[in-house]
């Protein structure tokens, strides 16, 4: 099979073994036509994942194979990252679970790096027992933002609704201070920039939500809008980029005027991910924007209240999956118009 045409290889880290995670990846490729869209790769073990099956009375054949390169297309892969049994304990946030996670992780990200999986999705871990002296991140984004290149943006979409954060796992009580000026400025570029490369969107609208309640009313209500966000507006728009706001949050999202822009860019976390969550649970995609590679991942987390019981909606996790292969193919597009564009303007010697 030449390169241009065989099946877009996709990586999946197997997240927290205690959770849901394996289970909505076992559910998402029980349905053998997601076979026609790409190739997955598991990093995980064959006995964990048939483990993991058994506990929830779930049949679906695998390949086992001990590198991605190894992959066969039409198949479910796993790639064999370790040997040992882990012990399930549903529901529980055990270190020996949370270590496996970044295992898994790990793998999936080297061999992302080595152009041996072409995306990656990722299942959800638990952001406490992942911590280690081998692992000191908040969370899957800025973890791959320090391995690999580009300016990280986590941005949530759905094919009609997307948010983007000037701030993710922040505390709230660091929130003001760590929007700056030359962040905003990079975070309305990285998330512009998605939106053209990533999502063919050829003049993007971004609405900025204001930081303080009622974006500050005229300063009543804090400074920090008047004194950061609106001038940095002003100059991308003296820029020519279309960028507008500060919006007031709480009621943005109350009526249909969110829906004249293509992303919003929300201030903190929760503003920006609450009401994305009210209005696309299950259907969400948690996308890391702005990097060398393509990583999604399901916009819910271990959800261990349910975990073990077979009864997760796999809806959101097979939803990253077609949008980390959208993703590609615009990106893979994108570059190839871009190049012969290059090359066109090239004078002749």
């Amino acid at each position: 099979m030449t390169e241009e045409n065989r099946k877009i290889r996709l990586g999946i880290s197997i997240g927290d073994l205690n959770g849901i995670g394996c289970e909505v990846m076992l559910k998402t490729f029980q349905d053998s036509r997601m076979l026609d869209f790409c190739t997955p790769i598991v990093f995980a073990s064959n006995k964990t994942v048939s483990n993991q099956m058994k506990a929830l009375d779930l049949t679906l054949p695998f390949n086992g194979v001990q590198e991605a390169s190894g992959a066969l297309d039409g198949k479910l892969n796993i790639v064999n990252v370790w040997k040992e049994i882990p012990e399930l304990r549903y529901g529980e946030a055990t270190e020996e679970a949370g270590s496996y996670a970044i295992k898994s992780l790990k793998a999936a990200v080297t061999e992302l790096k080595e152009g041996n999986i072409d995306v990656l999705v990722t299942a959800p871990i638990n952001k406490t027992n992942v911590q280690s002296e081998e692992f000191n991140f908040p969370g899957h984004t800025d973890y791959l933002a320090q391995e690999l290149e580009g300016e990280s943006l986590m941005f949530m979409v759905t094919e009609d609704l997307k948010v983007g954060l000037l701030t993710d796992h922040v505390a709230v009580k660091d929130v003001s201070k760590s929007i700056i000026p030359r962040k905003v400025r990079d975070k309305i570029k990285t998330i512009e920039k998605s939106l053209i490369m990533d999502f063919g969107i050829q003049r993007p609208r971004v609405a900025l939500l204001g930081i303080n309640p009622h974006s500050g009313d005229n300063g009543v209500i804090g400074q920090e809008d008047d004194e950061v966000l609106r001038p940095v507006i002003a100059e991308m728009v003296n820029m020519g980029h279309l960028t507008y706001g500060p919006y007031a949050a709480d009621s943005f999202f109350g009526s249909d005027g969110y829906k004249k822009f293509d992303a919003i860019l929300a201030a903190y976390h929760d503003q920006g991910l609450i009401p994305f969550k009210t209005l696309s649970f299950g259907q969400g995609v948690n996308f890391t924007a702005g990097l060398s590679k393509v990583r999604t991942s399901p916009d819910h987390g271990t959800a261990y209240e349910i975990a073990g019981k077979g009864i997760a909606d796999h809806g959101s996790f097979k939803e990253a999956v077609f949008m980390a292969l959208k993703i590609f193919k615009n990106r893979s597009e994108y570059t190839e118009l871009t190049q012969n564009v290059l090359k066109k303007q090239r004078p002749k010697r």
